[in-house]
């Protein structure tokens, strides 16, 4: 006999443990994580990412877009701006490793 067949544990499914699982008690995310972003937030956000430009870049964007709307936007951009280089730099690296 087996010291797990005799132990009451419960498993993670809730169909297998008879419980309906119900979306309606968990958190709900906010629409825009940048709603009450300032310009301190912003520089410590680009700092820790390891931009050397990071008072700049964050007072540029407080400037130009003063809705959170906006804001995100222009993050998201930015965002996409870094994925595009870093497709751009190594798809270069490949197609000059092939011609080696």
């Amino acid at each position: 006999m087996s010291l797990y067949a005799s132990s009451d544990s419960r498993r993670v499914s809730p169909a297998v443990s008879g419980f309906k699982f119900d979306t309606a008690h968990r958190k709900k995310a906010s629409p825009n994580i940048f709603e009450n972003i300032n310009q301190d937030v912003l520089v410590k956000l680009f700092e820790k990412a390891g931009d050397l430009k990071a008072v700049e870049r964050a007072r540029s964007i407080i400037a130009l877009h003063q809705d959170p709307e906006g804001i995100s936007k222009a993050l998201m951009a930015l965002q996409q701006d870094k994925k595009d280089k870093c497709i751009f730099i190594t798809g270069l690296t490949r197609q000059t490793l092939k011609f080696r």
